[in-house]
């Protein structure tokens, strides 16, 4: 039976890692939070790459799947996937081996990645949470040459204490040929903080991802000499904790919607942010394949601001273009260079489809369908879902300000025929398509 408290530990330390669906909770609110408990191994060989463990009934109707992505070297070992004879009994507690736990001297440095999937336990589609809040607790070291690291991709922004005793940077990644800010990296201290006490939030830190279904992190560790410390042990511990004096970092700029359509045969973009600090510009960029990008335009930011700031951009250099795809993302750009990326809208430069008449396409289709609806459809609340030929729904996405074209992916699809119906206010259209291996 797992403890309150790890007890007599002093070698190694352990990080929580915290998930809750849902609203962002005000401080000293407590989520009952997510239940990983009775893992199993689902595919691949434990332990090893590419291996996946199912945690059933996470939450009710929930399953999460947890594989393992990467590792820096043949050194680093799964030494359990679930810790159960200490720590907490709700929370998800792997061991993480380097070189059978030890350091021979020098500067070493090792990390095991993975990634947390969320499933329907009923269908295995893959469930989209609006916001996943992320809390990491006891990123600390052995107390002499040993620090542990945790890495967070894909957030939208993170919290720490005041006076925080952990280290942070961007991480930089190249994202269609840009060097791109993709996640944080915390370093932890050497010092040891002995138990997991969730008011030790000095060595803990929160970050919030929004329509995310997965989750990937390193669990990392660095040596600066000879050390037996190197199994170091994390718990991934689903469920809110509070700061003391919190300070939320992020990047400077948050969209709440962005949005692309025809007017009078030309591309017109409209995005809306919810707040802009210490924000430089928007670069929007234009594509025809969808993975070559150009600067379609440059439009400075209004100012700081912690209100609601409303954009709109034609693309007159399209406006005689008649036919074929068109791609459209946002570059967002703060003061001091760093950017992150909209996610990328679609436009069918063709004649307007008919009222209450819809094209999914290609057909057939291998990962990603392309639904484009009607334009009395477009900037309105719609719903699409896919049924199979026997009337069981298999994926359901709502668009609040629906774009032209919308894609779903449909690549965990088993091979088959199937139906996508789309629903806005009174009016529906269906049309059949088949989805290949």
């Amino acid at each position: 039976m797992k403890q309150n408290f790890y007890n007599s530990i002093t070698r190694n330390a352990f990080a929580t890692l915290v998930v809750i669906f849902g609203m962002i909770l005000l401080p000293k609110v407590k989520a009952q939070g997510l239940v990983f408990n009775n893992s199993s191994l689902q595919s691949g060989t434990a332990g090893q790459l590419n291996a996946e463990y199912r945690f059933p009934s996470v939450t009710t109707g929930i399953d999460a799947i947890i594989k393992i992505t990467g590792k820096s070297s043949n050194a680093v070992e799964l030494g359990s996937i679930d810790l159960s004879n200490t720590g907490w009994d709700k929370a998800w507690q792997p061991q993480v081996n380097y070189n059978n736990g030890s350091t021979q001297g020098g500067i070493r440095d090792w990390y095991l990645e993975f990634t947390i999937t969320f499933v329907n336990a009923a269908n295995n589609m893959p469930v989209n949470p609006a916001l996943v809040t992320f809390t990491a607790l006891d990123i600390d070291g052995n107390g002499d040459k040993i620090n542990e690291w945790l890495e967070l991709y894909g957030h939208k922004n993170y919290t720490l204490e005041n006076n925080s005793l952990l280290g942070y940077g961007s991480i930089w990644e190249q994202v269609n040929n840009v060097n791109t800010v993709v996640g944080t990296k915390f370093n932890g201290p050497v010092t040891n903080f002995e138990n997991i006490d969730t008011a030790a939030t000095r060595v803990m830190v929160t970050a919030n991802f929004e329509n995310k279904n997965s989750i990937r992190i390193r669990t990392g560790g660095h040596s600066t000499g000879a050390s037996s410390a190197a199994d170091r042990m994390y718990s991934f511990w689903f469920r809110s904790f509070s700061y003391q004096a919190a300070v939320n970092i992020g990047l400077p700029v948050s969209l709440k919607s962005f949005t692309a359509k025809l007017e009078n045969k030309k591309p017109v973009l409209n995005w809306t942010s919810a707040k802009e600090e210490n924000f430089s510009h928007y670069v929007l960029e234009r594509s025809t394949d969808g993975n070559n990008f150009s600067d379609a335009a440059v439009i400075f930011a209004n100012g700081n601001s912690t209100v609601e700031s409303k954009y709109s951009f034609t693309d007159m250099a399209m406006a005689a273009i008649n036919k074929g795809m068109i791609y459209y993302r946002l570059r967002m750009v703060d003061m001091d260079g760093k950017m992150k990326y909209s996610e990328t809208r679609l436009l069918r430069l063709t004649d307007e489809t008919k009222p209450a008449s819809i094209q999914a396409y290609p057909n057939p289709v291998i990962s990603e369908l392309r639904i484009t609806i009607p334009k009395a459809w477009q900037d309105e609340q719609v719903k699409y879902e896919i049924y199979t030929v026997t009337g069981q729904n298999v994926r359901t996405v709502t668009r609040s300000h629906a774009n032209q074209t919308e894609v779903m992916n449909v690549s965990q699809l088993t091979a088959g025929t199937y139906i996508v119906k789309v629903m806005a206010g009174t009016e529906q259209a269906t049309q059949q398509f088949v989805k290949s291996k």
